[in-house]
């Protein structure tokens, strides 16, 4: 009896789980046909305009690739490769989407390692979308337009600048950074302050030392930091500072923070 129903139980798993361990394999690489394979690691990218995203992809193909080209489906239809593509890696092809030059890269330029993987900068919510790999060898007839799409889902900018203030004290110099949401590899951001006192409005720094820095911490990744170089005063206690972030598109985000300076202590002889 316990062998009959270690058996029922076997069989009853199988026809549960199985078609949906299958389908999570082909999920994984889906394969058109023997030796034509993509797989996107994730079923949706999700993203916040104005920064940056990156679609991770690996095929297989049975020829030797010379280059990726990249579409962007407006319609649910299998093939979308006779449009206008969004991503050429021949430098010579001008015909690509203009609103997409100069904002898709690869992550790796050498194609024998079949990485497909490509980072879009400059976010707008219109990037939203299926995005299908076409792969071309060096042959007449060696092309390849795999039917798997990556789908990018873009969300507004939720993200604030980081805003970092070191201990002020009245009578000295004192510097505040803000860094920029993201680490992206597009367009640099423009960061501006603005200062704020008790029932006052916001009003842009005039007179003090503000430098902008951009940090390559790698081929694709990098940091934006404004530096804000003040003497404090009195007059800055309780009062509210603003680092002001703005993207390509008219993408903005801002982070308010409100001042403390200690008071200078003198020592009377």
């Amino acid at each position: 009896m316990s062998s009959f129903n270690s058996r029922t139980f076997v069989f009853i798993w199988l026809i549960m789980y199985l078609p949906t361990y299958i389908g999570a394999l082909q999920l994984k690489i889906p394969c058109q046909q023997e030796g034509y394979c993509v797989s996107f690691n994730e079923v949706e990218i999700r993203a916040e305009a104005g920064l940056c995203a990156v679609i991770p992809c690996s095929f297989t193909s049975l020829f030797v690739p010379e280059h990726i080209i990249w579409y962007k489906c407006e319609k649910p239809v299998d093939n979308c490769d006779k449009s206008v593509p969004v991503f050429h890696s021949d430098n010579k092809v001008d015909n690509i989407q203009p609103g997409f030059k100069g904002r898709v890269s690869l992550l790796n330029l050498n194609m024998t390692e079949k990485n497909c993987s490509m980072v879009i900068n400059d976010l707008q919510k219109s990037d939203s979308g299926s995005y299908q790999l076409r792969v071309v060898g060096k042959g007449a007839k060696e092309a390849f337009t795999y039917l798997a799409k990556a789908n990018l889902s873009l969300a507004d900018l939720n993200q604030k600048p980081s805003v970092m203030i070191p201990p002020l004290t009245e009578g000295q110099q004192a510097s505040l950074t803000c860094t920029a949401p993201g680490l992206c590899s597009g367009s640099p951001p423009k960061i501006t302050w603005m200062w704020r006192g008790e029932g006052e409005k916001d009003s842009y720094i005039i007179g003090n030392i503000t430098a902008l820095k951009t940090e390559n911490l790698t081929a694709f990744t990098k940091r934006h930091v404004s530096t804000l170089t003040f003497n404090s005063s009195a007059d800055h206690h309780n009062t509210s500072i603003t680092c002001k972030v703005n993207f390509t598109g008219g993408i903005t985000t801002e982070e308010t923070v409100t001042l403390n300076v200690n008071c200078g202590y003198f020592i009377i002889f």
